[in-house]
């Protein structure tokens, strides 16, 4: 039985909250569409208008949650992912970013510099999301709470105004982000397992796509063999 040598990418946490955060995000994108949007309500008619917006909220609890619930399960784990997003860029990351559209049209023509765990066009995608998300999360909030608690007209109609600014953003980052994530992307097609399956990545991609990270973990013994 032939053997390969692996690097861990993602544990299991990380792959869970990562999966109902996504699956949640996607919902939320479905759901409000007939929340916001009065014609496709109409269109669908009363019942299904009204579980789309009974779950939109569901699910909003949910991807408010899971974020907190998870870094309080694990702080040591949410110390990590902040600090592998918040780190200063070298030349390596500046010149990533650069190429990186060339790249994206040309991958077999363009050589992309060594990468660190996060490469810097996935802090700002990344980032992307995540401040999407957060002010999403709030706008979403006032906009539910905010009549229980007598906010003006106004300041409804500008949460209202951020929510479907976000909501943009994050339909644009969410699509790139599965492209790239979901493996379509040439370069990336056996990246799938390692958000949905095991979390391993094989050592010759792990060197490819993120060379600094990888050398690291090898080098401080991280790397195993995967039989197959």
């Amino acid at each position: 039985m032939a053997e390969q040598r692996y690097l861990q990418r993602h544990h299991k946490q990380t792959r869970v909250t990562h999966a109902i955060f996504v699956i949640s995000c996607i919902w939320l994108m479905i759901s409000g569409l007939f929340v916001f949007v009065p014609q496709l309500s109409a269109a669908a008619g009363a019942d299904v208008a009204q579980f789309m917006r009974v779950t939109h909220r569901i699910v909003g609890c949910i991807f408010i949650l899971t974020p907190i619930i998870s870094a309080i399960i694990s702080p040591s784990g949410a110390k990590h992912f902040l600090g592998k997003y918040g780190y200063k860029w070298d030349a390596d990351d500046k010149e990533w970013m650069k190429k990186f559209v060339p790249y994206m049209l040309g991958p077999k023509r363009v050589h992309m510099p060594d990468a660190k765990e996060v490469k810097s066009g996935q802090v700002v995608a990344d980032g992307a999301i995540m401040v999407g998300a957060l002010m999403m999360m709030i706008s979403g909030l006032v906009l539910w709470l905010g009549g229980v608690f007598g906010a003006s007209a106004t300041f409804l109609s500008v949460a209202r105004l951020l929510h479907d600014i976000f909501f943009l953003l994050l339909v644009v980052f969410v699509i790139a982000h599965i492209y790239l994530g979901a493996g379509i992307f040439q370069p990336y097609k056996r990246s799938l397992r390692t958000m949905w399956g095991d979390g391993k990545i094989s050592e010759s991609d792990a060197l490819y796509h993120w060379g600094k990270w990888a050398r690291q973990e090898i080098e401080e013994g991280r790397v195993y063999e995967d039989k197959k």
